[in-house]
């Protein structure tokens, strides 16, 4: 789940992006560059039975992770076929009439980023138009989990009917993602000096949603629109599948907005929020966007990997010290998430047909 950010633009100068939890950022231009480079990894060292071979691409993390908060993710094991329907599902959804997609609308479930996002429903940096893209969220569910330790945990999201396969197809790709990511969190134990299985109580019952993405060509110059707009990650880290139109790009400590060029069959993996918090900016949650001007379609499917809600939000042993305290105030996941849920989706300009929608419903 994304952050609503607001841009602010002097006369002269850079240009700053403030995010609504009061974190400020400066960039220099609107141009993207290739100059700077996100770094890529091999993750069949993940896999590996040699302990240390996981901790040399644990260390490869860390040191992403700390720096820029993005890599590509290469070798991950996981069969693009299951990428490849998940797409597919996506267009069939998307190309749905909107009454039928408005079946699904986010804003017939409270304090949940699940259901159907419209298109244009969001303007996360205040542009003269609406971000250009439209969304399907859907949420972890235990029924659907080969490790869930109790699977009668009921789950929150809600599917359009008389849509045969999607449901199925989406979560088959959510189940690969989602051994990937408990496996991903292990490797982050290690890049943190942590024990190997420092959070395997967390992610018992994670908290894993994932969404797809539909983004038009944008007409509009980037002064004047985004396909969605500078954001950062609420969890602790994000597993992009991206299709190969381009137009993710991160935002460096440079100040320049850096094209996540497609990589085929790689993965973009960025920090989100809840990981920078509980390392105590040790990890670096990364400001990004997308800019689709491709000349076609862009689709995307991002994988939002975070711990249990029941859990708190605690710094790491090794990332706190009497020099160096915790920076932010206690809470649990589902706190944190509920709170940040709420203050993206009251700017959703299509709360006001709720009750519309609920009649079609």
């Amino acid at each position: 789940m994304s952050q609503t950010t607001t841009i602010t633009e002097s006369q002269k100068g850079p240009r700053t992006v403030t995010l609504n939890t009061g974190s400020v950022y400066t960039f220099n231009s609107n141009e993207s560059t290739t100059l700077e480079k996100i770094p890529t990894i091999d993750a069949s060292r993940i896999w590996s039975e040699k302990l240390e071979e996981r901790q040399a691409a644990a260390e490869e993390i860390r040191e992403a992770s700390q720096n820029i908060g993005f890599f590509y993710l290469v070798n991950h094991g996981i069969d693009p076929k299951y990428a490849e329907e998940a797409m597919n599902q996506a267009k069939r959804f998307f190309a749905l009439p909107e009454q039928k997609k408005m079946e699904v609308f986010t804003g017939l479930v409270p304090n949940e980023y699940v259901g159907y996002h419209p298109m244009e429903c969001y303007n996360r940096n205040g542009w003269k138009y609406q971000d250009l893209s439209e969304a399907f969220n859907w949420a972890y569910d235990a029924a659907e989990d080969p490790e869930a330790v109790d699977k009668g945990q009921s789950s929150v999201s809600i599917w359009p009917s008389d849509l045969p396969g999607f449901r199925e197809g989406l979560y088959a790709y959510h189940n690969q993602l989602l051994r990937l990511s408990r496996r991903l969190a292990r490797i982050f134990a290690l890049a943190l000096h942590l024990p190997e299985d420092y959070f395997d109580e967390y992610v018992k019952h994670p908290e894993a949603g994932m969404r797809i993405l539909r983004y038009p060509e944008q007409k509009h110059s980037v002064e004047e629109q985004n396909g969605i707009g500078a954001h950062t990650d609420v969890e602790c880290f994000t597993i992009v599948t991206q299709d190969l139109s381009g137009g993710l790009e991160v935002l460096s400590k440079n100040g320049n907005w850096v094209k996540a060029e497609p990589i085929p069959g790689s993965f973009v993996v960025n920090i989100a929020d809840c990981f920078m918090r509980q390392t105590n900016e040790f990890f670096v949650s990364t400001v990004h966007r997308v800019i689709n001007k491709s000349g076609g379609e862009r689709y995307s499917a991002p994988f939002f990997f975070g711990f249990d809600r029941n859990k708190l939000l605690e710094a790491v042993s090794t990332c706190v010290s009497d020099e160096n305290p915790m920076k932010y105030p206690i809470m649990t996941g589902g706190e944190y998430y509920e709170w940040r849920t709420n203050r993206q989706k009251r700017t959703n300009t299509y709360n006001a047909n709720a009750e519309k929608a609920e009649e079609v419903r």
